[in-house]
């Protein structure tokens, strides 16, 4: 196990800098997910990490060692991508092995850890198949193999459940979850599935356009985003937004209706609030009109426009909701489930 520290970390393609200045302490056993939309950074970042692309800048370490100019087999690492990257034409039993034999491990220990990881993975059956005899669940599992039996410092992982469907996704980031827990390796997980992100990493680092938006623990992304931008995008359905004037402790929406919020700021700024603090209230102060309904079974999402305006909004009520398409609504607010965001730097207030 090993810790890994970014350091102010660079990366140019000719005079475009893709990634600016990125900074992360990593701990020992800890389990990161970096996350953003397409294009941000993301497997960019974890590849630098691993070696197979340079650093412009900064210096990553890993276990207190700088590593930038180590190569990529000299690092401890063992990373898993998005298309598995197994050979074909090897059976399961010697794609796990590969890495063991080309290390020149006896082959007893390498026998030992390939049993020992296929029955952690639960593929012991399927050690004699080939690449083309497996589900996509079970090709991932090998791969997952081949790191293991490396016993390395660092997992990184790259998308690996991207080719899944939705169901073995879900069981799939548990078993990973579950693994790294049981391993204790320190993790570095990609994905732009935030749903992903939160359920699997101790802590997130949301990229945007090759910055760190903020990095910190799931709760703290969703309860204190530090911008609209991560206020967006992590959390499901997204967090409304509303352009409004702040003035003793309330907000005025463009509608003209007043939220209160027992904040200070005043000024224009934007107001958020996310679809599942929206309670429905006959006397709250906003009102939308329904549009689409969307019957998920625990939960009904109402879809339409702040009343009196074209701005859409989202509103989430527990279980089947007695609600139909044309109707009013009016919504409260939780107490304490406000946000609101400077109008210019879109940066968190408060």
């Amino acid at each position: 196990m090993a810790g890994i520290t970014l350091d102010s970390l660079t990366k140019s393609y000719g005079p475009t800098e893709v990634l600016h200045h990125v900074h992360a302490e990593i701990d020992e056993g800890e389990f990161v997910v970096i996350v953003g939309p397409s294009g941000c950074g993301k497997s960019t970042l974890l590849r630098m990490i691993a070696g197979l692309e340079t650093v412009t800048s900064g210096q990553v370490s890993i276990g207190g060692k700088v590593v930038n100019d180590l190569e990529p087999a000299d690092r401890d690492i063992a990373m898993v991508f998005q298309n598995y990257a197994l050979y074909p034409h090897m059976t399961v039993r010697q794609n796990m092995a590969y890495g063991l034999r080309i290390r020149g491990l006896p082959k007893a220990e390498i026998a030992r850890k390939v049993q020992e990881a296929a029955e952690i993975l639960e593929i012991a059956d399927y050690l004699d198949r080939k690449p083309r005899q497996l589900s996509g669940g079970q090709r991932q599992r090998v791969a997952m193999g081949r790191a293991i039996v490396r016993d390395p410092q660092v997992f990184l992982f790259d998308e690996p459940l991207s080719n899944l469907d939705a169901k073995l996704r879900v069981q799939m980031r548990l078993e990973i979850r579950k693994l790294q827990q049981r391993l204790g390796v320190t993790s570095i997980f990609v994905t732009h599935d935030q749903v992903e992100a939160m359920t699997l990493g101790d802590r997130l680092m949301v990229l945007n356009g090759g910055y760190v938006e903020q990095f910190g623990t799931p709760i703290e992304l969703y309860e204190r985003p530090a911008s609209v931008f991560v206020a967006g995008f992590i959390g499901s359905p997204a967090m409304n937004f509303f352009d409004a004037e702040a003035a003793d402790g309330a907000v005025t929406l463009p509608n003209g209706a007043t939220v209160p919020t027992g904040r200070k700021a005043t000024g224009k700024l934007i107001f958020g609030v996310r679809p599942e603090h929206l309670v429905r209230d006959a006397e709250g102060p906003i009102e939308m009109d329904i549009e689409m309904l969307e019957h998920l079974g625990g939960v009904t999402l109402l879809h339409g426009p702040l009343k009196g305006t074209g701005q859409q909004m989202v509103a989430s009520l527990d279980g089947i909701a007695d609600v139909k398409m044309g109707q009013s609504l009016r919504f409260s607010v939780l107490p304490g489930a406000t946000h609101l965001f400077d109008a210019q730097s879109e940066k968190r207030i408060g």
